[in-house]
């Protein structure tokens, strides 16, 4: 019941405002911090895991940045509370497993959220739309100062910040953005700017991060390494390749425009046409067809849809959250059905 207030939110991410917003969904930063002289919950104990997030809690609850904040113990959800929180974004696949110590904690806009006893001790998480990795690091880096004059955090002059994994330790942050290319797909020059993107030692994924496939024309761009690097650094960097993706991306769209515009318009109004219309629809099939009314919105061809409502929509349709609104567990059929049901009323369809 706790979660039902974020049902019909929508997470400041997915707002589509901010800096180049018409090609990027979500900035992202990302970071991992230990306790010092404490074992990484990969090594650690129930008795240590339980006693660590007794300890970051307590200063949690005395740091004002969580004071409006969802404080929620994993092993108190449910399969589907806990896939809603991944479908949201808000935590991995990996904190969803059961185990003592775990913890999530979110805040009421969504854009920040602190995983307790993932991989690390802390993953805390901030997330803004369009391109916008600068503010993310402010609050993040605010957020990182009030903890560490609560608690002392495993850190090496030689190696910085101490973390489980090792390509985090250094700075042990993670910048990404999320990027909606689908004209880069369609010309087929996706698979040469991916090429190139690995080269500059920066990872690519699918919708949902690590261990995903790219589905809906949606890629998150991260760098890979952050030892040897400032924030500052990892951040230009980032920001350097996104705006040649982005440049390239709009180039793709107007040579769409201008060479083959009959065929981008009727793609882009049979896809909105399934949308309105369908009564069973396949998640899968969901996500593509949104891609390019997403497009068609930022190309001002589909005039009468907020693009707000239809990154909304790429939440709302996973099978957790159609389960969420329905209010009980839906069979696969059940949910294609839902499915259809909830992007009409979205749309405005039949």
């Amino acid at each position: 019941m706790i979660l039902d207030k974020f049902i019909n939110n929508t997470g400041q991410w997915l707002k589509g405002v901010g800096d180049y917003s018409h090609i990027v969904m979500s900035s992202r930063i990302r970071l991992a911090r230990n306790l010092a002289f404490k074992p990484f919950p990969s090594k650690a104990k129930k008795k240590d895991l339980v006693e660590i997030l007794s300890l970051i809690e307590e200063v949690m609850n005395r740091i004002n940045f969580f004071k409006q904040a969802t404080f929620l113990k994993i092993n108190d959800l449910d399969m589907i509370e806990k896939q809603f929180l991944v479908e949201r974004h808000l935590m991995s696949h990996e904190h969803a497993e059961p185990s003592e110590g775990k913890a999530l904690v979110v805040s009421d806009e969504e854009n920040l959220s602190v995983m307790i006893n993932e991989e690390d001790h802390l993953r805390i998480q901030l997330m803004q739309s369009g391109l916008n990795l600068d503010e993310c690091w402010q609050i993040a880096n605010s957020i990182d100062d009030a903890l560490s004059k609560k608690l002392d955090f495993a850190y090496s002059l030689q190696w910085g910040y101490l973390t489980a994994c090792p390509t985090n330790t250094g700075t042990a942050m993670r910048g990404s953005v999320m990027l909606h290319l689908p004209a880069l797909v369609m010309t087929k020059q996706i698979n040469k700017v991916l090429v190139a993107v690995t080269k500059l030692n920066f990872a690519s994924r699918g919708f949902y991060g690590e261990g995903t496939q790219a589905s809906g024309n949606f890629f998150q761009i991260s760098n890979q390494v952050s030892m040897g690097y400032s924030e500052r650094d990892v951040i230009q960097n980032i920001n350097e390749l996104i705006r040649q993706i982005i440049e390239q991306e709009e180039q793709a769209r107007q040579a769409l425009l201008v060479q083959n515009r009959p065929m981008l318009e009727d793609k882009i109004f049979r896809s909105y046409g399934i949308l309105k219309n369908a009564h069973i629809i396949s998640s899968q099939e969901t996500i593509e067809l949104l891609s390019m009314v997403r497009l068609g919105i930022d190309l001002d061809i589909v005039k009468d849809v907020d693009r707000k409502d239809i990154n909304a929509l790429f939440i709302m349709i996973q099978p957790a959250h159609l389960q969420k609104i329905e209010g009980k567990k839906l069979s696969a059929a059940a949910r294609d059905t839902k499915r259809a049901s909830v992007i009409r009323q979205k749309l405005g369809g039949n």
